[in-house]
């Protein structure tokens, strides 16, 4: 794995190039901005949510006949032990003007979340399993689309 960065808005972030991972989020990311399309407002913005789990691969603890009669044979698990909700708002300015002032307002928006995030992060760190592989993405993950029924009461964090 070698560090890499992506420029956003004026900002440089750090990225983990994973062709799997970067194709899971487009897919996401195309389908939100589908749905959202279709219910803009006449202000032409709406919203939505992008939630990310995380999960750790633990072995699972023999049951009767070591699962065989429960059908749980399965020896590992997988334990969510944190969940990020991502709101997304999706504007469609009418004019250069309107989507220059846009960008000019979302540039220090965007790095006060990922400062945001860097912050917690390095605070609430207690919780998260060690790693135990060398693949580039060391836990599994999903990627949802509004998932606020699912996602709910559910996870070791909740992050916005």
């Amino acid at each position: 794995m070698r560090p890499s960065s992506l420029d956003v808005l004026d900002l440089t972030l750090p990225v983990v190039t994973d062709p799997e991972l970067e194709t899971l989020i487009e897919t996401r990311v195309g389908q939100l901005v589908r749905q959202l399309s279709s219910t803009s407002s006449p202000s032409g913005g709406s919203r939505g949510e992008l939630g990310v789990r995380f999960y750790e691969k633990r072995r699972r603890k023999a049951s009767g006949l070591g699962g065989w009669l429960t059908g749980t044979g399965k020896s590992e698990e997988e334990v969510c032990w944190e969940v990020w909700k991502l709101k997304i708002t999706l504007t469609t300015p009418r004019t250069e003007t309107e989507r220059m002032t846009l960008l000019r307002a979302e540039a220090p928006a965007l790095l006060r979340t990922a400062m945001n995030i860097v912050k917690i992060v390095n605070r609430d760190k207690d919780h998260i399993p060690p790693i135990t592989t060398s693949e580039i993405n060391p836990f599994p993950y999903e990627i949802l689309l509004n998932p606020r029924a699912e996602f709910d009461g559910k996870g070791m964090g909740f992050f916005s």
